[in-house]
């Protein structure tokens, strides 16, 4: 059996140039093809947004919000309602109810959102859904309050 001998000198290869210079060719080969593809901006016809005009003021949403804790608690807008053991909520319904009257009078959308802690028992978000129903409120939002 014949011992292969290879010099150190012989077996360094180095960095090769000659294929680095054709892909170099082949990608501006295609950016110049590519480039007589391309439509110029100008040439679309296409409108910026702009200032809007309206007819009159224009009315903000008011969201409010509804919060129910583990314990059963429910408070809009940060201000308590009811009792936890309270499963008519009649608070809850008459302030409902008048912020749904004043948002037809003045003609802008009831926006309500629902937000349960992980822990809330189902029953109690139920409760808040019939005092929703009974001042016709019916847009509703529901999320879960984040976990500290």
């Amino acid at each position: 059996m014949k011992r292969l001998d290879l010099n150190a000198k012989e077996g360094m290869i180095g960095f090769q140039i000659a294929p680095m210079i054709d892909v170099v060719f082949v990608i501006m080969l295609f950016f110049m093809v590519m480039a007589s593809q391309v439509k110029v901006e100008k040439e679309l016809n296409t409108q910026l947004p702009g200032n809007a005009e309206t007819s009159g003021p224009t009315e903000m949403v008011d969201e409010m919000v509804i919060a129910i804790s583990e314990a059963g608690e429910v408070t809009l807008n940060d201000e308590p309602m009811d009792t936890p053991a309270s499963r008519t909520m009649p608070t809850l319904k008459n302030t409902l109810t008048r912020l749904k009257q004043a948002g037809d009078q003045s003609k802008t959308p009831t926006m309500v959102t629902v937000v349960s802690e992980p822990q809330a028992k189902y029953s109690r978000t139920v409760d808040v859904l019939d005092a929703l129903s009974v001042a016709g409120i019916t847009n509703v939002t529901f999320t879960v309050s984040e976990e500290e």
